[in-house]
């Protein structure tokens, strides 16, 4: 027969095996546990679940450090009362304080034998043994991992490391939860940031003039942006319609929420339809992935629809949809997507005419237009000038680093222009002038090199006179530069009555040595 003390061994080393290989089935599970759930907390619960169910491990809490009092807060308990408060360890306070304090493990073969075991939560059974490890984020510790083994006393040691090892890995995830709360803590205190800040730029304080005119426009805004009604912007070109849409949005209730803009003039039909209503993955050539478009960018805000006269009447039925039911389907879906967007849409055209010429959807018009704002031209509130170029000349030096100033002479110099380009083209002007002045002060010699003296809003073609692209006398030159000044000098515009892509009337703006007129 086998003597005793060597069965004793075998069935010592056989219960060691076992033990060995629980405890790393268990540290397994324990990984997939860390690695997979969204909800911290919960995730620490599941984690002393698993040590209860894979290796015995009873009683399991978790406290971590918070680190604006310096005190343990437990985090988590298995088996523990569901109405407990919060349960805090000052360093150096019961068992789990000293642990905390020493940051070491501490070992215990009967816990109610020792003197600091307060037994604060009620938790754990004063006859078991107690196995607690620090938590360790680098040579900080950051938390408190404890439970109550079994009655195998010989086994403490082996229990003492397995616990260390799964506080390793729960002092990864709480690290790495940190880096995720402090990064979104971060982002959130940029977002305010920046929404305080666009608030100040797209506020009221950017639009400037005292003037009748305008009087009304800022009334206008006022009233309409505390409601989700659609506004149409109306104008010329460089009036200023997207600071109109700007001041809408962030001084409405939906300031909070995006806010998204398109051009409609920039694109064609295929292309305006994917960036409005997005795509399933697919849908056509190059459609690797779904993509949401504009409308569904802009959900709970607002989007901003500039130049919409340019839309064709084929489009303009798809876009009157998602405007009356908030309802349209992605390119190559199936599933209608519904949309809470509160619409702001600008145009420099004359839409009634072009609801009688047939070109313009009445409907679509109607849905539009349901409460128009006019921007006046700069030369009808010439009495505005001076305060504007004040203003634009503040932003301009805020952009180039420095102080700038302009004198009386160069403001009777700008207010006797006629201005057909508007802001834009006195925003164009001034920044000229601002980098010919060397000493920072803009006079009428600036004004005078920027090329504005001796033009006049009446020598642009009038309609009747403007010249008919289809002459055959036209050469390719004069036929493009035509169309640019039909269009306003908007390339896509013109590229549309030259019926070529924007492509292709850039290179030929290029290749004929065009000087595009910017206003």
């Amino acid at each position: 027969m086998m003597p005793y003390e060597y069965r004793e061994r075998i069935d010592r080393d056989d219960t060691t095996d076992a033990l060995l290989e629980r405890e790393l089935e268990t540290l397994y599970r324990v990984s997939q546990v860390l690695s997979r759930s969204l909800d911290f907390r919960q995730t620490l619960r599941e984690v002393l679940s698993v040590l209860d169910d894979g290796s015995d491990m009873r009683h399991g809490m978790i406290s971590l450090l918070d680190e604006e009092s310096g005190d343990l807060l437990v985090s988590a308990l298995h088996e523990g009362p569901t109405s407990l408060g919060p349960v805090r360890y000052r360093s150096g306070e019961g068992v789990v304080g000293t642990i905390l304090e020493r940051g070491q493990p501490l070992v215990l073969r009967r816990i109610a034998e020792d003197e600091r075991f307060l037994d604060r939560l009620g938790l754990y059974d004063g006859q078991l043994p107690f196995v607690g490890v620090p938590i360790k984020i680098g040579a900080q510790t950051a938390g408190v991992l404890a439970a109550q083994p079994g009655e195998d006393l010989g086994a403490l040691n082996m229990h003492e490391r397995f616990l260390q090892m799964v506080a390793n890995l729960v002092g990864q995830s709480v690290r790495l939860a940190r880096k995720v709360e402090d990064a979104q803590q971060e982002l959130k205190t940029e977002r305010d940031c920046l929404r305080r800040k666009m608030r100040g730029e797209h506020g009221f304080s950017s639009m400037v003039g005292h003037t009748r005119s305008m009087e009304i426009v800022f009334e206008q805004v006022r009233q309409v942006a505390k409601w989700n009604t659609t506004v149409l912007v109306r104008g010329e070109s460089g009036t200023g319609k997207e600071l109109v849409a700007n001041a809408i949005h962030y001084n409405s209730p939906r300031a909070s929420g995006p806010f998204i803009k398109l051009n409609c003039a920039a694109l064609p039909d295929t292309l305006l339809e994917s960036e409005l209503f997005g795509h399933e993955k697919g849908a056509f050539t190059g459609a690797i992935s779904q993509r949401k478009g504009r409308f569904e960018q802009a959900h709970g805000g607002t989007i901003f629809l500039d130049e919409i006269g340019e839309i064709t009447p084929a489009f303009q039925a798809k876009l009157l949809r998602v405007l009356q039911e908030g309802e349209f389907e992605r390119i190559g879906g199936t599933k209608t997507q519904k949309v809470d967007v509160r619409v702001v849409a600008a145009t420099n055209k004359n839409l009634e005419g072009e609801v009688k010429e047939g070109s313009f959807r009445e409907d679509l018009y109607y849905r539009l237009n349901v409460m128009p704002i006019q921007m006046p031209s700069l030369r009808e509130r010439v009495e505005d000038v001076p305060d504007l170029a004040r203003f634009l000349i503040g932003k301009i030096a805020r952009g180039q680093g420095r102080d700038l100033s302009i004198d009386d002479g160069a403001l009777r110099a700008l207010m006797g222009y006629d201005w057909p380009g508007n802001v834009r083209e006195l925003e164009n002007c001034l920044e000229r002038a601002a980098v010919m002045s060397e000493a920072g002060t803009i006079g009428t010699r600036e004004i005078s090199m920027t090329g504005i003296e001796g033009s006049s809003v009446s020598s642009s073609p009038s309609p009747a006179s403007r010249v008919d692209l289809d002459d055959p006398d036209l050469d390719e030159r004069e036929r493009v530069v035509a169309a640019l000044e039909q269009a306003g000098w908007v390339q896509a515009k013109a590229a549309r009555l030259l019926g070529m892509t924007p492509r292709q009337i850039g290179y030929r703006i290029q290749t004929l040595n065009i000087k595009v007129r910017q206003i």
